[in-house]
């Protein structure tokens, strides 16, 4: 068995979405004088790798604490998407995607995760294709993008409106090229909150 971080790292010079306040991590208590150091972490729940739920665009009580364990682990499909400013529709993916897997588009944006350009001119998620997601049910759409559309996120509300959480800022997805038989494990913090930051592995 190998496991694969697909998590970026956060700290104070983690980029945040535009409008988003920065990321604050700081001491609070410090071992020369307190004899034990704490820490204050400040940041939006969309912060760097983390996972969106219904209630990010919808009117509804589901929460991150709310989901269901079952929905957050399951088979892994990697999707190498690259070089594509609209990800679309593949005949292939019929037979590559099953129901109730969580499927991962390989696109190498995440190598601008550091670079202003990141949150301009991604790429994004045709809707023919989110419409196959849903007909498909899968549980999560993983994505090293900021998002898999632009406003007024439509893709975002048709994955969300029908169960399908959204895991965004995702990285090392090219460690996963190749790899035909892979679990995908995503651990959100249990809060109540309509996103939240996850650490995602890939367990081969």
């Amino acid at each position: 068995m190998r496991i694969v971080d697909l998590t970026h790292t956060v700290d104070n010079s983690t980029p945040v979405y535009p409008g988003d306040k920065k990321v604050n991590v700081y001491y609070d208590k410090y071992l020369k004088i307190n004899n034990y150091n704490t820490s204050i972490i400040e940041m939006s729940t969309h912060t760097g790798t983390h996972i969106d739920t219904p209630s990010h665009l919808f009117d509804t009580n589901t929460l991150i604490s709310d989901i269901n364990l079952d929905q957050l682990c399951a088979k892994g499909i990697l999707l190498d998407v690259r070089n594509k400013d609209i990800i679309s529709f593949r005949p292939e993916y019929e037979k590559t995607i099953q129901s109730n897997c969580i499927v991962l588009l390989y696109t190498g944006f995440d190598k601008k995760f550091n670079k202003e350009a990141y949150f301009k001119n991604h790429p994004v998620v045709d809707k023919k294709l989110a419409e196959f997601f849903v007909f498909k049910k899968i549980k999560i759409l993983g994505i090293d993008l900021p998002s898999p559309d632009n406003y007024p996120f439509d893709i975002h509300k048709m994955l969300l409106k029908n169960n399908v959480l959204i895991l965004e800022n995702m990285a090392n997805l090219d460690r996963l090229i190749g790899v035909k038989d892979f679990e995908v494990i995503v651990l959100p913090l249990k809060i109540k909150a309509e996103a939240a930051p996850v650490r995602v592995i890939a367990r081969l």
